[in-house]
């Protein structure tokens, strides 16, 4: 089966066929870094990495362009309130905008521009709709008319007329038309200016992205990413002005990712549910997030909450535990192992699932139903596990537990999971819950120690109480012939 991709423009699902044979262009909105980012850039972020990872692994050679705005209105009214250089603030959210994508095994695109980088390249496009006739000036500033471009709203499926109506827009008598947008904007005391033919000024939002795009993609390009919200006006506006400056198709796929909800609630600073990626991952591990998010389809809306992310660490946990078997040399045997029916279902499932995850990946980066694969994969082996260590008359083939792993870390290598050392993953998920706890390792040994002295003087109510104490941290004791063994339970 082809892939095949929601496109925004077409309002439906068509085939994927690039421009080229054998390779992709793809471009996708970055953030405007002032501030550090939240949990909604790390959807958007993590899907668009999953989409390069598997046109890479389909075989396309994949250009992929993400920007930094690095000079905005917030970023210069940050500098302001700091008293710093607007380039010290966008420098900053920079690297830790880059610390966080590395925190979530977020792979770094083909090119990263930032916009101060491209200035010249913007005020060129800008002087050719300004000689076409689809831009005017004003007093140093420099206006995108709507009306020049009839095919405008074709994104978003908005006409002009309903959009003057029901648009929220300053008005702003200097305009053709209220829905004309600034290309350039001359600059006020103090803010960073660039020369430009209009006079001291900095570039408009919607320009820099299509300038960029053109830059290293050239046009048309094959598919232009962003969130919901960038349908209208962002990705409508580059539409108008890249295709009004070049006479050309700009972008030929538009794909965006649906909305991430705080406990039920939009997310908004006003509501005071706004979580920064930083944040989330003092809690949880970044695989934990990763899957959360791709456990649903890039274009639904997602639920953050602590019980939803608790779900995703718990599945992570299973995943790891059978990764963890599958690499234990005690539990497989050399040539072909039992012959049963159980065995023959784990088989099949092996046999298949490369078929099945990527079928369910070329429908439109179905994650969801790619990772339903991964757990059915899953619930098959820890079966044949669980009942081979019950009775060691059942034993497994290596080779079957070669062929899992493989198929475990194909998926992995896309979806981005995985990437740990199963033994490593729990004594640093140990760790990482000490940390959250209070306790350190050392703490907890020296319980256990006394908990075994009050048991071997038959003071048990001492034994209960250090056992109880434990457990009010998380950590669950388990007395085995080898001694006792420690681990944590989450609460979901």
């Amino acid at each position: 089966m082809p892939l095949r991709l929601y496109n925004t423009m077409k309002r439906a699902k068509e085939p994927f066929e690039p421009l080229e044979t054998g390779k992709v262009t793809m471009y996708a909105c970055g953030v405007t870094v002032y501030d550090f980012s939240h949990i909604g850039h790390a959807r958007a972020m993590v899907v668009f990495d999953v989409m390069q990872r598997y046109l890479g692994y389909r075989g396309y050679h994949v250009t992929y362009v993400r920007n930094y705005t690095d000079i905005d209105d917030k970023i210069i009214n940050r500098a302001q309130a700091e008293s710093v250089p607007f380039s010290a603030v966008s420098e900053r959210f920079i690297k830790e905008f880059d610390t966080d994508m590395e925190s979530l095994m977020v792979q770094r695109p083909t090119h990263t521009p930032r916009a101060t980088e491209h200035i010249k390249d913007m005020i060129a496009m800008i002087e050719a709709l300004v000689a076409k006739g689809h831009a005017y000036v004003r007093d140093g500033d420099v206006y995108f008319d709507v009306a020049s471009f009839p095919e405008y709203g074709k994104l978003s499926g908005r006409d002009t007329d309903s959009l003057l109506s029901g648009a929220r827009v300053d008005i702003d008598e200097r305009k053709k038309n209220p829905l004309d947008f600034a290309l350039w904007k001359q600059s006020k005391p103090g803010e960073p200016f660039w020369e430009s033919p209009w006079g001291k000024g900095r570039p408009g939002w919607h320009i820099e992205c299509s300038a960029m795009s053109r830059k290293y993609l050239g046009e048309p390009f094959d598919i232009h990413c962003g969130g919901m919200d960038l349908v209208f006006p962002h990705h409508e506006n580059e539409i108008a002005q890249a295709e009004c400056a070049t006479g050309r198709p700009f972008a030929r796929y538009w794909i965006h990712n649906g909305f991430v909800n705080i406990n039920s609630e939009k997310m908004s600073k006003s509501l005071q549910n706004f979580l920064t990626i930083r944040e989330v991952l003092k809690h949880y591990h970044p695989e934990a997030v990763r899957l959360f998010l791709l456990s649903h389809h890039y274009r639904s809306p997602v639920d953050y909450s602590d019980r939803n992310l608790q779900e995703a660490t718990a599945g992570l946990d299973r995943l790891y535990a059978l990764l963890k078997d599958l690499s234990s040399p005690e539990f497989f045997t050399e040539g072909d192992g039992a012959d049963d029916a159980e065995l023959h279902q784990a088989r099949e499932e092996l046999s298949g699932f490369s078929e099945k995850f990527t079928e369910a990946m070329d429908d439109d980066f179905n994650t969801a139903a790619a990772i339903g694969h991964v757990y059915s994969l899953t619930r098959i082996m820890n079966t044949l596990l669980d009942r081979q260590k019950k009775n060691r008359k059942y034993p497994i083939a290596k080779e079957l537990s070669q062929q899992a792993l493989s198929a475990f870390h194909t998926a992995g290598g896309v979806l981005g999971l995985f990437a740990e050392d199963p033994l490593q993953y729990f004594e640093t998920k140990k760790e990482r819950w000490l940390d959250r706890m209070g306790i350190t390792r050392g703490e907890v040994e020296e319980c256990i120690a006394q908990r075994l002295e009050a048991k071997k003087e038959k003071n048990f109510e001492r034994a209960d109480v250090l056992r109880t104490q434990l457990a009010e941290k998380g950590i669950v004791l388990k007395d085995t012939p080898q001694g006792t063994e420690w681990s944590f339970k989450e609460t979901v």
